[in-house]
């Protein structure tokens, strides 16, 4: 083992004791992967007659789901004779290879279009940001060293296989016959040529076509087409291609930074809680002390009136005493009786003046939620990426026009169903190699877009499960949402544990946002 490798083993070893030490699963989604699924081996067939004169091969990649690019060097013989020379294009997963067809060739900038049918390719994306010293990029495809150690016969070539991959490092930029390349020092050998050069988040750099020579113990180094001639090339060819500029962030920095956000959310809501709990403690003290004075006043105003009435009675059944001595006592009688029932409603009085009780006094109730926050839930908005809690690798980033119904019926024609007090759907495309869990937090007024890239073999167990969804479209039956959920929970837990792709955005109100 040479000293760059046992330090690389070092590190990843350093690495792995950090993560285990830290409570960290050394989890992480293989954007490597996924690209390596748009990845294709070309082979040229040269044919005279039924004879087979010549033989070569390269590597490609997809731009389109039926379009993919190569090294013009790679099908120069198709080009120069068309009706002699066979294109295969090898898929990285299946069971077949295609026919392809040369559209578009550039031998100035070594770059060649391939057209083919039978099926459909994910495309790679492009990366148009900035590019730093020592970045590290991984090369995809097929060395011919490789071949000719593990190909037993010529069907070996036309068998769709993964592609291999190899890491190093930016050298810097440079020209080469007029054409801007990338300097890199991944190791590719023959057979690499018309792959894709790779961020670590699996972004296209550029087009990998030629090695320097490695005499007398020189190291070796890779030229890659820069994606500034691809971009020019397709524009020329009249082929889009999907592109990103947002700084390639890794699974683990995204876990972490999600970890620490769900943190920093629990402290404030315990912060929010706690001074929920205090305002609480704060009304309901009030309130006992209102309700205090209230009673005290109110048991003044008994004892006041029962005194009162006291007194009256005494006065009566004096009066009823006088008069008795005067021989009127019929009066004095009736007087007598007045008294008597006043002093009695004196004791009454007294004796039900109202008591005190703190535990039949409840804290003042939370304000209902106001009608412009009902508004938000079912109003149109529109959805703007947060790059610092997102993870960006092959999508765009435009807004999000969203329309969410109080039922969760999105954008008038998605039905999405109720998850931990949000909105949530899980699209399952029938032609993309992609799965999306969507969700919409109306309390936050956050979407966010979590995608996993999956292998055809995960697509197919992922549709599987999606033709068990009966619900179409928008319905308020809840028994319909409900049942909606449990399919779904069902294509979630097919999923890999980590996602490839997190896209969270802020929803505004659409006029405001407009404003």
């Amino acid at each position: 083992m040479n000293s760059s490798a046992g330090l690389g083993m070092v590190r990843r070893l350093l690495l792995l004791v950090t993560l285990m030490l830290a409570g960290i699963q050394p989890a992480r989604a293989d954007d490597i992967a996924a690209a390596g699924r748009g990845v294709v081996r070309i082979v040229t067939i040269a044919v005279v007659g039924d004879e087979v004169v010549g033989f070569g091969h390269g590597s490609g990649f997809a731009v389109a789901p039926n379009r993919v690019v190569t090294n013009a060097h790679v099908v120069e013989l198709a080009a120069r004779y068309p009706d002699n020379v066979v294109i295969g294009v090898v898929p990285s997963e299946g069971q077949k290879s295609f026919q392809g067809r040369l559209i578009a060739f550039d031998p100035d900038r070594d770059l060649a279009l391939i057209e083919f049918s039978g099926v459909r390719l994910p495309p790679l994306t492009l990366f148009t940001g900035p590019l730093q010293e020592g970045e590290p990029m991984v090369a995809l495809g097929y060395p011919g060293n490789v071949d000719l150690a593990t190909a037993q016969s010529a069907a070996a070539y036309i068998t769709p296989q993964s592609p291999v991959r190899s890491q190093g490092n930016f050298a810097g930029r440079r020209t080469l016959i007029g054409t801007s390349v990338l300097l890199h020092t991944a190791s590719i050998a023959r057979g690499n040529s018309g792959g894709p050069l790779l961020d670590r988040c699996g972004r296209v750099l550029g087009v990998n076509s030629a090695i320097t020579r490695a005499e007398e113990g020189d190291s070796s180094f890779g030229f890659a087409i820069a994606g500034s001639e691809l971009t020019a090339f397709l524009r020329e060819a009249q082929q889009d291609i999907a592109t990103v500029n947002v700084e390639c962030v890794s699974i683990e920095e995204r876990l972490a930074q999600d970890r620490s956000a769900a943190e920093q959310a629990a402290e404030e809501r315990a912060a929010r809680e706690r001074a929920e709990a205090e305002r609480t403690a704060a009304a309901r003290a009030e309130a006992i002390a209102q309700a205090r004075a209230q009673n005290e006043a109110a048991r003044e105003n008994y004892m006041a009136a029962a005194a009162l009435l006291l007194v009256l009675g005494a006065l009566a059944v004096g009066g009823a005493g006088l008069l008795l001595s005067r021989g009127r006592s019929r009066e004095a009688l009736w007087v007598a009786i007045g008294g008597v029932v006043l002093m009695l409603g004196a004791v009454a009085l007294f004796f039900s003046r109202p008591s005190f009780d703190e535990s039949t006094i409840e804290a003042i109730p939370e304000p209902a939620e106001s009608t412009a926050a009902a508004a938000i839930v079912a109003g149109r908005m529109l959805c703007t990426l947060v790059p610092e809690r997102s993870r960006v690798t092959v999508s765009s980033t435009n807004d999000v026009p969203l329309e969410v119904t109080a039922e969760g019926c999105v954008n008038g024609r998605t039905q999405y169903a109720e998850a931990n007090g949000s909105w949530e759907r899980i699209l399952v495309p029938s032609e993309e190699q992609t799965v999306s869990v969507l969700t919409f937090d109306a309390a936050t007024r956050t979407y966010t877009n979590t995608r996993y890239l999956l292998s055809a073999e995960q697509m197919s167990r992922a549709r599987e499960l999606r033709s068990q969804v009966e619900l179409k479209q928008c319905s308020a039956d809840q028994d319909a949402r409900a049942q909606l959920a449990t399919r779904q929970q069902a294509i979630r837990a097919a999923l890999p544990e980590v996602f490839n792709e997190k896209l969270v955005y802020r929803c505004d109100p659409a006029v405001a946002a407009a404003e």
